[in-house]
Formats: structure tokens, C-alpha cells, sequence
């Protein structure tokens, strides 16, 4: 089975996450990229607790385009820390693999 890979982050806004989605699609960094409904997120903050509403980000990518794609989301992103993991996921469908592949390449 062929490996792609899947990047995702949260921002507190749908307008930065749409836009975070549409660079990196248009810039060939990511194949496809989906913006899931608000999450509400808790977390330790500048020594206290904080809670806020956000919205994810989840985007495909081929292996060699991620070190591009976490740069490229790291420039636009709205906070200071962004998260940004990175999971490599073996592809149950090597057509998507291959399309993956493809749609990341100039």
C-alpha cells in the first residue's frame, strides 16, 4: 500500500481556515483540503486555562510535499503556536494515492 499523508490544524476563524484550504490547493501543496464544522477547543495557555470556538482544517498530501505544506501553513496561520500535526496513513486506494500524488505536483 502506497502512504499519503494527512495535515491538520485548527484556527479560530472559518474565514482563515477557507483560506488556509484554498492556498494550499491552488499552490499544489495539498491534493484536496477539508474544513470541518467548529470544534470547541480547552487548553493551557499563557498559565491559565483557556476555551475557545475553532475550526479544523484537514488536508491530503503526498509525502514530499509535506515539509512545503507545514511552512506554507505555519506563514499564514492566525496564532502564535499553531497546531500542525502530521500523520502518515497507508491508502487503502491506490487510484486516491495516485491522485494525491498527482494533484500535489506543479
Amino acid at each position: 500500500m502506497e502512504q499519503i499523508c494527512v495535515v491538520t490544524t485548527v484556527v479560530d476563524a472559518r474565514a482563515a481556515a477557507d483560506v488556509l484550504a484554498a492556498t494550499a490547493v491552488a499552490d499544489r501543496l495539498a491534493a484536496c483540503a477539508q474544513v470541518g464544522g467548529q470544534v470547541d477547543s480547552t487548553y493551557w495557555w499563557r498559565a491559565a486555562t483557556e476555551t475557545s470556538t475553532e475550526w479544523s482544517v484537514q488536508f491530503k498530501t503526498a509525502p514530499d510535499r509535506v515539509t512545503a505544506l507545514v511552512d506554507r501553513i505555519r506563514a499564514g496561520h492566525p496564532y502564535e503556536v499553531p497546531e500542525i500535526l502530521v500523520s502518515r496513513v497507508e491508502c487503502g486506494d491506490p487510484a486516491y494515492a495516485a491522485w494525491v500524488r498527482e494533484n500535489t505536483r506543479i
